[in-house]
């Protein structure tokens, strides 16, 4: 077997990358200041929360009233109605949904969720989802509309065709270049923090944690990962969608169907586990950092889980065969219902209702997650660490090519090759490096996507408000 890594060149790339990271991050998440705390707020989550509040009373709550819409169109109701496209619209939820619905944000961002913060923190990653299907419904409507053929007949999209097009048609096209180039950049970045470090790490923990022998193989582990990846990535969004369609729903049927088992054990808790957690979200002497410890740890991953507002999400659903933009923005607005306020809501409930939370020392990430599931089903860890690797897996495959989209757009259609050598080689490091910066990163990375992104959506907000009005009276009609 090939010798791992030498630990001490590991050791010096983990000191730097940490040094980086937390120098960046003192930039974006620089506080704001608030008459509700003295610390501030992070700029990066109040520019998100501003924008879902902001699209929610500019569209009248349409994100709300749109989502029975959206579950017709998924179940095939407007099946007779499609257009062009590579996949379906339930295979582009299941791609979004699998770059959301993973273990940064439902398994192992939850527990940190609650570490950090205290249970009350899960109030907030619920409430914070319903605010973000408006960033999701707007961002995917504008995807849609501005998505691009290229030679071979395949669709593209993604942010930056909205900014640099849709500003261009509105007269400012030095912005509208401008934000897009910073969008794919960002894009890039939060593709190889966000969508793959932080996945290979927390997909070898629970390896070695379940399996204690694996210890010191977790360079050997993190490889696998990366080729595995390296390999579908290679296939495009239409073998992407097909892997996502078959592992999102088994794995999110597994986890459900388990954490409703431990909630059931658990019943005769769930009214106090309700409680602690509704205490700890709005009481400001609670632990875990008080009301905005919470609020703020809440939102953070709440954002990072559902990615509502960052401009992911209309890269997958541009190659959806929908007729109509605002069709498909029906459909986004589930997303973040799914992830946020079902999965993390229930991640959230058993971390409490198995008092796992109250004895958090030494325990981080995925490993506080398995330990509740432990607590009622000691053979489930076996299982949850397989639920992890396929969460982790789908949602590296869906920033995969996230990324590549970006990275296209960036060297207009060269250097791929680069990208995927790029995007696995991180993909290792990640399943070696410190849990703490990769986190940091991840946050960061994905994050600042949300910078152009909102400025230019606020610019379209006319233009999409016209094609939501164009749409509802055809549908009278």
């Amino acid at each position: 077997m090939a010798s791992a890594p030498p630990e001490g060149l590991i050791d010096l790339a983990n000191t730097y990358f940490a040094t980086v990271v937390n120098a960046v991050e003192s930039v974006l998440f620089f506080p704001i200041p608030t008459p509700f705390t003295s610390e501030g707020v992070p700029f990066l989550i109040f520019w998100l929360l501003i924008g879902g509040v902001f699209f929610t009373l500019r569209f009248g709550f349409l994100n709300y009233r749109m989502i029975p819409h959206g579950l017709a169109v998924i179940r095939g109701k407007y099946k007779d109605e499609e257009g062009e496209g590579e996949i379906s619209s339930f295979q582009a939820v299941a791609t979004v949904v699998s770059g959301t619905v993973g273990v940064g944000g439902n398994i192992a961002g939850v527990a940190i969720a609650v570490s950090v913060g205290g249970p009350g923190a899960v109030i907030w990653m619920m409430l914070a989802g319903f605010f973000c299907t408006a960033n999701k419904m707007v961002e995917v409507i504008a995807g849609h509309a501005y998505r691009q053929k290229d030679k071979n007949g395949k669709f593209s999209g993604g942010a930056w065709y909205y900014l640099k097009h849709g500003l261009h048609e509105l007269g400012y096209t030095k912005l509208g270049i401008a934000l897009a180039a910073v969008f794919a950049f960002c894009c890039v970045g939060g593709a190889v923090g966000g969508g793959n470090m932080f996945q290979s790490n927390q997909a070898v923990a629970i390896m070695v944690e379940t399996f204690p022998s694996l210890d010191g193989l977790q360079w050997l582990m993190a490889l696998l990962m990366a080729i595995l990846v390296g390999v579908v990535l290679i296939g495009g969004i239409t073998r992407i969608a097909k892997v996502t369609e078959i592992l999102v729903p088994v794995m999110a049927a597994i986890y459900i169907l388990a954490g409703l088992y431990i909630i059931w054990v658990h019943q005769a808790n769930f009214t106090n586990a309700v409680s602690i957690m509704l205490d700890h979200a709005f009481t400001p002497e609670a632990a875990g950092g008080g009301m905005m410890g919470a609020l703020l740890m809440g939102l953070r991953r709440a954002f990072f889980s559902n990615e509502a507002g960052v401009g992911s999400a209309p890269i997958a659903h541009a190659a959806s065969r929908n007729v109509h933009p605002v069709r498909e923005g029906a459909v986004a607005c589930i997303e973040p219902i799914i992830d946020s306020v079902l999965i993390c809501g229930m991640t959230g409930l058993i971390i409490v209702i198995t008092g796992a939370y109250s004895d958090v020392d030494g325990i981080s990430g995925v490993a506080l997650t398995n330990t509740a599931f432990a607590s009622v089903i000691p053979w489930f860890p076996y299982v949850l660490s397989l639920c992890v690797l396929l969460f982790a897996f789908s949602t590296a495959l869906t920033w995969s090519y996230y990324g590549e989209r970006a990275w296209l757009y960036l060297t207009k259609g060269r250097g791929n090759k680069i990208y995927y050598a790029l995007f696995c080689g991180l993909t290792f490091w990640g399943g070696v490096g410190e849990l703490g910066p990769i986190v940091n990163l991840s946050d960061l990375a994905l994050l600042s996507m949300a910078v152009p992104n909102l400025i230019g959506l606020y610019f379209l907000t006319g233009k999409i408000g016209r094609m939501i009005n164009e749409y509802r009276a055809s549908m009278k009609a």
